[in-house]
């Protein structure tokens, strides 16, 4: 029997939030660290980031011995468990990819990059069929109130007409800033305790450390589509901790 795989969005309707950062990060832990095998469907018109960085990863990799190093002691490592597919398709073709993709091979989870408006009905439709939905949030009144409002769309017209896979819905503290006040936080604890809304235990740091990508300068690498954290930056990033909260959760 094949698998059911596991649908997983990181979906805000604000930009910046980190949603395609925290997909890439996630998805790369789950599968080249912790074992699982993940594809990931990158419907986030027109800009499509996720595929365009497998693309600059695929040429660094091509180009640069150090990274061609990399990827052949990984793969003999890992026993030629390959690269992770990026699927590159749009909200009304992003089911229709995903479940092609798993007919070639058994997948664990698979993770969707949409974009943010509720706007469109394919996208909604998209929505419907996860399984799962993690909203990024951060403590600025803008991001919070945009992903509030999201999350109560989301609630109250998709989940609550029960026409949805959607098991449950979690916020994501992102871009946490350990100089600001826990005071702060504290108050937008209450406002989504007071929603019923549901936030992970597990926070992630506001670091310069997560927009190192591969390159020439073939510094530790923090962000990429072929290699996880490497070790030196995982202390103190979370997301080793994160990968670990959403496993116990997305069982």
């Amino acid at each position: 029997m094949k698998k059911e795989p596991k649908y997983v969005a990181f979906s805000t309707q604000k930009g910046g939030a980190g949603k395609t950062a925290l997909t890439v990060l996630v998805a790369s832990y789950l599968h080249y660290v912790r074992g699982y095998n993940v594809a990931v469907i990158d419907c986030d018109y027109p800009q499509h980031s996720i595929s365009e960085m497998r693309e600059r990863d695929l040429k660094m990799v091509e180009s640069d011995e150090y990274y061609k190093g990399m990827a052949y002691e990984q793969i003999t490592r890992l026993e030629g468990k390959k690269f992770y597919p990026v699927v590159e398709s749009s909200p009304q073709e992003a089911l229709n990819d995903a479940e092609a993709q798993c007919g070639q091979e058994d997948y664990d989870f698979v993770f969707f990059d949409l974009p943010g408006t509720l706007n469109n009905r394919d996208l909604v439709i998209a929505l419907a069929n996860m399984d799962y939905i993690i909203a990024p949030i951060a403590a600025d009144r803008v991001v919070m109130e945009s992903t509030l409002n999201y999350m109560i769309s989301v609630r109250d017209n998709i989940m609550n007409t029960g026409k949805t896979n959607i098991k449950a819905m979690y916020l994501l503290w992102n871009m946490v800033d350990g100089r600001e006040k826990s005071e702060l936080y504290d108050v937008y604890e209450k406002v989504i305790k007071e929603l019923e809304f549901t936030t992970l235990k597990t926070f992630i740091p506001n670091s310069l450390r997560f927009r190192r990508e591969q390159s020439e300068t073939r510094r530790p690498l923090f962000r990429s589509t072929l290699f996880p954290v490497d070790k030196t930056l995982v202390k103190g990033s979370n997301i080793d901790a994160l990968a670990d909260e959403l496993l116990e959760l997305l069982k």
